[in-house]
């Protein structure tokens, strides 16, 4: 090999190191700017009504997210092949109903096996949109979309009309949501050790770094011997299997389930993904970005509450918070590009 070549493939190394540094270092400046929007939420709405600062009050916020933040973990690795699923609402919604249904009807099933089979579920769901996505190359926001609906539709087709009340389950299975752990309720203590151990997964094992590798640059990846695939696949299959133990704790947390049980929850666990710096155009983000993301939402969501506002401008604050994201996040890829075609010109 000559000098020159050495030289060029020596500076492409340096520019490739420098790249990642640089957006490891944009990762962790946006989710600085998510701590100090949080703490200024927090000033400004404890100086209108000093209720919010109590710890009754922040122990309430974390529990209005703890569903929404397992299930955005699961979303987190689906955008960060740049990819999208629409469909974990229904997913919730579907295996909330029929978990609490089966109990309904078996009331002497083991709350273990109904966690199982909301897992199941859930991981079978998510399956078929892998497969759909990674095998039958249909662009995700379509095929999700479409299950969305269909998901939603076998849903309402399974309960006909029906709801299942706190009275038709047994307490063992409510205590999932009311029992505490070392004094902390269970919800959040559930969340927080699914944010922590994919976190770990994603940044130590060898499929994390290829799921940045793939949404970062595809061909890329593929050329480098990634099985692209597959890769998709798993993360429809996992974050499916999250939002089908989410379905499950939300059958546990709102006793009264119907088949229009978690509508709606797709927009929010996308806002607080995009919100928390994961970049819709896939290859960087956090789960704790993610997690920061969800905490934002769900203090405004708690902050409009006590100060008796409309909650309908919620939707529209999580409406303008995606659309900001995504403005943000498009001109941070642009300004990305831009340093790391010029770092390699020199």
């Amino acid at each position: 090999m000559s000098t020159t070549t050495t030289r060029v493939e020596e500076s492409r190394r340096r520019a490739l190191s420098g790249g990642k540094r640089l957006v490891a270092l944009v990762g962790r400046v946006r989710e600085l700017g998510l701590i100090v929007v949080l703490l200024a939420i927090v000033a400004l709405v404890g100086l209108q009504t000093p209720r919010f600062l109590t710890p009754g009050n922040f122990e309430q916020i974390l529990l209005s997210i703890a569903i929404l933040a397992i299930v955005a973990v699961g979303e987190t690795m689906v955008i960060l092949t740049r990819n999208v699923d629409l469909s974990v609402g229904s997913t919730v919604g579907m295996t909330a109903f029929v978990c609490a249904d089966v109990l309904k009807n078996h009331p002497q099933t083991p709350v273990i096996l109904i966690v199982l089979l909301g897992c199941a579920l859930g991981a079978v769901l998510g399956a078929v949109n892998g497969l759909i996505v990674a095998l039958g190359r249909v662009p995700a926001i379509v095929a999700t979309l479409g299950t969305l609906y269909l998901y939603r539709g076998l849903d309402s087709y399974i309960a006909g009309g029906t709801q299942v009340s706190a009275y038709d389950v047994p307490d063992s299975f409510l205590s999932l949501a009311t029992t505490h752990i070392l004094g902390v309720p269970a919800l959040i203590v559930f969340a927080a050790a699914i944010a922590l151990i994919f976190a770990y997964l994603l940044r130590a094992t060898r499929t994390g770094r290829e799921l940045y590798a793939l949404g970062s640059n595809p061909e890329a990846a593929r050329l480098a011997g990634l099985r692209a695939e597959r890769l998709i696949f798993l993360t429809f299959l996992l974050c499916g299997l999250l939002s089908g133990f989410a379905g499950v704790l939300w059958g546990a947390r709102f006793a009264t389930v119907d088949s229009g049980a978690a509508t709606g929850l797709e927009l929010q666990v996308i806002a607080a993904v995009v919100v928390g710096g994961v970049n819709i155009f896939g290859g960087s983000g956090t789960i704790l970005g993610a997690m920061l993301g969800a905490i934002v939402l769900g203090t405004i969501d708690n902050a409009l509450t006590l100060l008796k506002l409309s909650q309908f401008w919620l939707q529209a604050i999580d409406g303008a918070a995606i659309l900001a994201a995504v403005t943000l996040d498009a001109l941070i890829t642009r300004w990305l590009q831009r340093r790391l075609r010029s770092g390699r010109q020199r």
